[in-house]
């Protein structure tokens, strides 16, 4: 739900001394358009791909670890090359890295669309994430230097509230194409806007850059850390298959840590690091990334599996899965300006010990409905009673953090730094979920196969057909059940998966929950309780 700050206004900056002038009053609209839609593409992207999990499933017969990657890849490289996209914007030219990013964001779309196998797929993933991380951050980047300073708060807030209306439209019209045409369309739809975005960037939006930047980008930092985290999900993910006795596991977890300590080390050296570590030096500012890495842990780790229950275990359609987190959308959106002003009013802590309380407590419902048994006649019913109540709670708790949560990060440092402190939180966010779906597809892996195992014992069925179940384990709910067997060997071979799944849909839940109390109190030790004025450093 984070996402990269507009750099501040620099007095060396092309940008702030002559906004007016760079982009004429009658351009700005096109500007905003050029920055929603790409935005908006790479939003909806990071969400249509776990409704369409299960239809990928299905048509590369892939295992759960492979439709893991397939998330996993985009989100590592959208994470490790955030915060060096946005430093290659001010210092290469704003416009130029932005159109960069949604031509890349395009043709690896066009790859997705068009793959052939689960491991295309992937790559291609990766090559989209890459896009990403240079747009994402061209965006706001890109509305600051466009706007006079008088007008740029309130673009950046009509920006804000259209991207949340498109993140909240995307899974729907999504599991609709999904549904009715094929996922390959969620993919190629992303190719008409790309090419949309890049003509109203080069007809209407002024080139910009940072005139004070100096010396080479911190590529030797992109590129550690890319490898850092990409070894350690690596390990984490493959652990589930191969166990962590493997040496390929061991190895790329050594690897990791290696990477991570050179990381930590360049960065501290480096004369203009992507990850200013001095930020940490504030308590508030340490206090709000240890609350942000929870918090989207629980949340980014969470959300993956709920589709695959929905669709997989409780029967619904790709539409209605991509509908159910509608609540939780327009929530946020319709409470973030109350929220917004709860710091002012009450200090920073209280907000960000209640609001993911709550959250947690969100958390813990879903992981109350059993196997349901939904058609399609009963969805509502099924939604209504099971899962509105969690995803109510859970987008409550959401809207009281939010918004407190990052004006602490952004109070807790100098406003000359407040651009790299927003920019280092929205790494820390997404970084989160992407380790969070690792582990969580752990602890699902342990808890389906450990309730597999005693479901099926119980069953009296020849062990032919109990076998080509067995040798499905890692599809987990997406497991095909054997032909031959009888319609009441299937319903009883569903129900043994159907019901292992929810175990471990359960325990991830429970997990989520435990993380935002997690959060909950790195808040209370860590986050000063005065008001938001007297919290700069």
């Amino acid at each position: 739900m984070a996402v990269s700050p507009a750099r501040p206004r620099d007095e060396g900056t092309v940008a702030d001394t002559a906004a007016d002038s760079l982009c004429k009053r009658s351009a700005r609209p096109w500007v905003l358009a050029a920055t929603i839609l790409a935005s908006s593409m790479v939003f909806i992207d990071g969400t249509v791909v776990n409704v369409a999990l299960p239809a990928l499933q299905r048509a590369f017969n892939a295992s759960a670890t492979d439709v893991q990657w397939v998330v996993e890849s985009y989100a590592l490289f959208l994470a490790a090359l955030l915060l060096v996209g946005g430093a290659a914007g001010d210092r290469f030219g704003r416009r130029r890295v932005f159109a960069l990013g949604v031509g890349l964001f395009a043709v690896a779309s066009v790859w997705c669309g068009l793959t052939g196998n689960i491991m295309q797929l992937i790559f291609a993933r990766a090559v989209q994430g890459i896009g990403g991380a240079l747009l994402v951050p061209g965006s706001l980047a890109l509305i600051s230097a466009s706007f006079p300073e008088n007008e740029r708060g309130k673009a950046i807030g009509t920006w804000s509230g259209y991207t949340a209306i498109t993140a909240a439209i995307g899974p729907v019209v999504g599991g609709f194409l999904i549904e009715h045409v094929s996922w390959r369309l969620a993919f190629l739809i992303n190719v008409p806007l790309a090419l949309l975005v890049i003509f109203l960037t080069f007809r209407y939006v002024p080139e910009s850059r940072d005139q004070r930047a100096s010396g080479s980008l911190d590529w030797t930092g992109a590129a550690l850390a890319s490898i850092g985290l990409g070894c350690l999900v690596y390990a984490l993910i493959e652990s589930s298959n191969k166990g962590w006795g493997d040496v390929t596991v061991i190895a790329t977890l050594v690897l990791a840590v290696l990477m991570i300590a050179v990381f930590i080390s360049v960065e501290l050296r480096h004369p203009a690091p992507m990850l200013p570590l001095r930020l940490f030096h504030s308590r508030n500012f340490s206090g709000a990334n240890l609350l942000t890495l929870q918090l989207y842990a629980a949340l980014g780790g969470g959300l993956y599996f709920l589709p695959l229950n929905l669709i997989l275990v409780q029967g619904y359609s790709a539409v209605a899965a991509g509908a159910a987190l509608l609540p939780f959308v327009l929530l946020m959106f319709s409470l973030s300006r109350w929220s917004g002003g709860l710091v002012d009013r009450y200090g920073a802590k209280r907000p960000l010990v209640i609001g993911p309380t709550i959250a947690a407590i969100g958390f813990a419902l879903f992981a109350v409905p059993g196997v349901g048994g939904s058609y399609w006649n009963n969805y509502s019913a099924n939604y209504w009673a099971n899962y509105f109540p969690a995803v109510l709670v859970l987008g409550f708790g959401m809207s009281i953090s939010v918004a407190p949560l990052t004006t602490t990060v952004m109070n807790a440092v100098d406003q000359s730094l407040a651009g790299a402190a927003s920019g280092v939180n929205n790494a820390v966010s997404r970084t989160a979920a992407l380790l969070a779906i690792a582990v969580f597809g752990i602890v699902m892996n342990l808890a389906f196969n450990a309730n597999l195992d005693r479901h099926l014992k119980t069953l009296h069925i020849a062990p032919e057909k109990l076998q080509a179940v067995e040798v499905q384990r890692a599809k987990l709910a997406a497991i095909a059940l054997p032909p031959e067997a009888s319609g009441q060997e299937q319903t009883a071979l569903k129900n043994a998966v159907s019901q292992s799944y929810v175990s471990g849909f359960r325990w991830v839940m429970l997990l989520s929950a435990f993380l935002a109390l997690g959060s909950a109190l790195s808040a209370w030790m860590l986050i000063g309780n005065r008001p938001q004025e007297e919290q700069k450093t």
